[in-house]
């Protein structure tokens, strides 16, 4: 009896593959095979034929119906129009995965939704697919099977060795116990346990010449948890230590700063030259640092004091870069 009180979705469904069978059913073989009656499949196919569109007809020659259109299919999909505008809208911001391993399967993906769409809805979109555009940030450029490899072992729980170019280092070999894949500025990473340093640590797939998945398994210990490992990290690099970081923007960085929630921990004091003071706490400077000096002479740091002396001694060595050229 659990069938006959199937969701119309799903009868739809059923009538649909009979009647794109080529057979010719009827109301009463329909209700027979679905367990339901036969004015309910009745209900159906008008339903069908008046609100979807769907190009039924009756032979009276075969006694049942069939399509007019040979190669009409129901969408396997309800969908409004709202989400149909979502899913073309996600499709643009694929874009910002292109290149990366897993493009290809999440093309793939868009492309089936698409097409179990009838051809009238994805019509009907008009030119808007074409009004929104989304600019790919740049990525990292990862060896041929590394992806798949490191995300088998995640998957797994299996060890991997590595041949891993760490910057300014010779290639050297690593077995890891991979925890936790990161995506993170057009970046891969994962966060696992290193054999050789005896530590968790982050690593780059687009530094690893090479991988092998190891026989060996893995338990990842009870006490890991990424989200309170990485706390109030700027980026994916993080220490036990934690820095208040105070930075001054002038008033033309200002209206930059303000618009956009940088931090989870950023607090603003406005200034009343229009600069403002942008606080939060981090525990890893390297990002920061990084994140700062794109800011040029609109941002100065005025605390932690080892990331001011830091800053001075950088921006010392870039000016001396350009020594010669004045």
């Amino acid at each position: 009896m659990a069938l006959k009180y199937k969701p119309q979705h799903s009868r739809l469904l059923f009538i649909d593959r009979e009647i794109g069978r080529g057979s010719y059913p009827n109301y009463s073989t329909l209700a027979t095979d679905y367990e339901v009656s036969a004015k309910t499949i009745q209900r159906d196919i008008d339903y069908m034929r008046d609100q979807l569109n769907a190009p039924i007809a009756y032979s009276a020659q075969h006694r049942g119906y069939y399509y007019t259109e040979a190669n009409f299919k129901l969408p396997a999909i309800s969908i409004k129009e709202s989400d149909l505008f979502a899913i073309y809208l996600a499709e643009k911001l694929l874009a910002q995965y292109e290149g990366t391993p897993i493009y290809d399967n999440l093309f793939s993906v868009f492309r089936k939704i698409e097409d179990s769409l009838p051809e009238r809805t994805i019509t009907d979109m008009g030119e808007d697919n074409a009004r929104f555009t989304v600019f790919p940030a740049s990525n990292t450029l990862i060896s041929p099977g590394i992806w798949e490899k490191v995300a088998e072992a995640i998957r797994l729980s299996r060890r991997i060795r590595v041949l891993y170019r760490a910057p300014g280092s010779e290639p050297a070999a690593r077995e890891i116990d991979p925890y936790h894949g990161v995506r993170f500025e057009g970046d891969w990473y994962v966060v696992g346990y290193c054999h050789l340093r005896n530590d968790i640590r982050t690593f780059s797939l687009a530094r690893m010449d090479s991988v092998e998945v190891l026989s060996e398994s893995f338990r990842i210990p009870e006490d890991f948890d990424f989200t309170r490992l990485t706390g109030s990290n700027f980026g994916v690099h993080w220490s036990d230590n934690e820095y208040r970081v105070k930075v001054l923007f002038d008033k033309k960085a200002a209206g930059y700063i303000r618009e956009r929630c940088w931090h989870t921990t950023q607090q603003i004091d406005e200034n009343l030259d229009g600069s403002l003071i942008l606080s939060l706490t981090v525990n890893h400077l390297l990002e920061i640092k990084r994140w700062i000096l794109s800011w040029g002479s609109m941002a100065k740091v005025l605390d932690p004091p080892e990331l001011v002396a830091d800053l001075d001694r950088t921006i010392k060595e870039m000016a001396n870069l350009y020594e010669g050229s004045r």
